[in-house]
């Protein structure tokens, strides 16, 4: 849904693309965000963001990547499918790959079995509908 590139893994990292999430998608209030137990997810800024817009937090409980599992699929997906193919010059160069790869392909056109076969945009699109 919101997604943010840095060097760094900060609060004001996954607090941008918290906003972007949230700006794109416009969630209804009480929808769930999981995440991992990074301190960037716990920080007050993070905390405050997701109170303000109605979001409920969801930790994975500590040494279980199980609970993260969408996460880290995709995560896995992305160097899998795209990073390790790729040699970038610069970060802005990986950045702008990234962009469209996860845009352009991975929500648009990669289709997922465990959302029936569709697209990330054709469900999201559906669940709006239903």
């Amino acid at each position: 849904m919101g997604w943010s590139l840095s060097d760094r893994m900060t609060a004001d990292l996954v607090c941008h693309a918290l906003k972007a999430a949230y700006w794109q998608c416009k969630p209804p209030v009480g929808v769930i965000m999981h995440t991992d137990r990074g301190s960037q997810y716990a920080s007050q800024p993070h905390r405050q963001l997701l109170e303000a817009y109605g979001v409920i937090a969801s930790m994975s409980r500590r040494a279980n990547a199980w609970d993260n599992a969408a996460m880290e699929g995709f995560f896995k997906t992305l160097k899998v499918e795209r990073i390790y193919h790729v040699r970038y010059a610069t970060r802005a160069q990986a950045r702008l790959d990234i962009v469209d790869w996860i845009e352009g392909f991975y929500n648009r056109q990669r289709l997922h079995s465990a959302i029936g076969y569709q697209t990330p945009a054709q469900r999201e699109t559906a669940l709006k509908v239903a």
